[in-house]
């Protein structure tokens, strides 16, 4: 039977397979509401408690096979950090959202001294950045063989585990060399990198053997990508990530034309032999000895770039440092945000340092990017007071205003929730430059007298200490 493509299943399609006993045991008033939260992907089948009963096991195969993505999800690692990689739901962004934000690697190898290996280990796990709101940070370590001895490769994925909750990825096309980092990191389920046209049969008997998810290899050879991911289901391997090789320079192309022909392929015609998470390799520039070191690094920070924007859902590099690590995961995560939901925080009153009843009182957006700009600049720059976030819808002020999503009348009626009258003895009001054109109208419909501030908020600071020095009168 043909399948109604998962981009275009409405809430009816879902709610004719659901109980219909409105229970509200999923946390939803009826069914109706719990259906439109499936179709969203805000909630799983797991949550309706009677469709897991036997009564409803047809009416829930029939919904998982409906709602289950195009590019099935696939977990690296166990315990505490995993990477979820694919369960991708459309091509592109603007269709739905993407979810499992790509992972990304940093390697080691098994000739690395072991305080250079533990200290790259160290700083892959602590590796962190602020960005408007969230801490980005690096997902699974690559382990190499690059001296092919089973014994060597063994201790090194030892000293790994011991010393990183991180997920690992073991790299070798030699299965003994798979094996004998298997026998030490079983329990950490590592996906296995790779299987090949030569080697697939002993990499699917371990894949099994270990219960370990398998990533398949077959440079530039679509045809022969997808021969091997049939073969290797038949065999009885579910768990595959697809490698279509990566080419930087001359074939970097044709490189980028792979990747996306087997993204479409997944979710355009929905080829399930096809439909697993995607792995790129950047650090596939350094195999050119002959460039300098930072020519390297530059091209892998735009081969990775690309190959999250055209559908990698797994990247494995080599470069650490920040020039190259910082736009990469802040691109990664730009990509990764919710098109329909805009990126806000929450409203509501705000204090920086330890204000009293005569601190200043702000205010800007709930829009992230604005309000962690703000805060930063107020807390770099010393400011104790309190900062009124009004709600725009996730809007930045300036376009708030042109909007009509930032008015005076929200103005005052935040400054009313919030009860920041209770909080202050003053009545001023320091609105950002880029509103401006609302201060007569926030005055009138607040009763505070407000100052403009500047337009950008680095200049936060400076206003807040020519106030200290003439303070405005109440």
């Amino acid at each position: 039977m043909e399948s109604t493509p998962k981009k275009e299943l409405s809430p009816i399609d879902v709610y004719k397979l659901l109980p219909k006993t409105n229970c509200k045991e999923c946390g939803e008033e009826n069914c109706m509401a719990f259906a439109t939260k499936l179709v969203n992907r805000e909630a799983t089948l797991q949550q309706c408690p009677p469709i897991l009963q036997d009564k409803y096991k047809e009416a829930f195969a029939k919904l998982w096979e409906m709602l289950k993505p195009p590019v099935k999800e696939i977990v690296i690692g166990s315990g505490e950090r995993v990477a979820k990689i694919g369960g991708k739901l459309v091509m592109y962004r603007h269709e739905f959202t993407y979810f499992n934000p790509t992972a990304i690697a940093i390697d080691v190898t098994d000739e690395m001294l072991e305080d250079e290996l533990l200290k790259r280990v160290r700083d892959v796990e602590n590796f962190t950045y602020p960005y408007i709101g969230q801490n980005l940070k690096l997902d699974a370590i690559a382990i190499r063989s690059t001296s092919n001895d089973p014994e060597r490769f063994k201790q090194t994925v030892k000293k790994v585990i011991e010393n990183t909750k991180l997920p690992v990825i073991l790299c070798s096309f030699n299965p003994n060399i798979i094996k004998s980092g298997l026998l030490v990191a079983a329990k950490n389920r590592p996906l296995i990198y790779a299987a090949t046209k030569d080697n697939w049969k002993e990499m699917a008997e371990l894949a099994l053997m270990y219960d370990s998810p398998l990533a398949v290899f077959a440079p530039n050879d679509l045809k022969l990508l997808r021969s091997l991911a049939k073969t290797l289901l038949e065999f009885g391997v579910k768990d595959l990530a697809l490698d279509p090789g990566t080419v930087p320079n001359e074939g970097l192309g044709e490189t980028i034309s792979n990747y996306t022909m087997l993204r479409r392929s997944a979710c355009r015609e929905e080829d399930e032999l096809l439909g697993f998470p995607l792995i790129g390799v950047p650090l596939v520039v350094w195999s050119n000895s002959k460039e300098m070191p930072e020519i390297s690094s530059w091209k892998e920070a735009c081969l990775a770039s690309m190959l999250i924007s055209r559908y990698a859902d797994l990247l494995i590099m080599h470069s650490f440092e920040g020039w190259i690590l910082l736009p990469t995961v802040i691109l990664r995560q730009n990509i990764y945000t919710d098109p329909r939901k805009p990126v806000a925080v929450q409203p509501g009153l705000k204090m920086f340092g330890a204000p009293d009843e005569n601190s200043p009182l702000l205010f800007t957006s709930n829009f992230a990017l604005t309000y962690y700009t703000v805060a930063s600049d107020i807390e770099s720059g010393g400011v104790t007071c309190h900062l009124l976030v009004v709600d725009t819808e996730g809007l930045s002020v300036e376009s708030a205003v042109a909007g009509r999503k930032l008015t005076a009348d929200k103005v005052a009626e935040a400054i009313k929730t919030t009860k920041v009258e209770e909080k202050v003895k003053h009545r001023n009001l320091i609105i950002p430059g880029r509103a401006a054109r609302l201060s007569g109208e926030i005055e009138e419909s607040s009763g505070w007298k407000v100052l403009v501030g500047p337009l950008d908020s680095s200049g936060i600071p400076k206003l807040i200490q020519d106030l200290k020095a003439q303070p405005p009168k109440a």
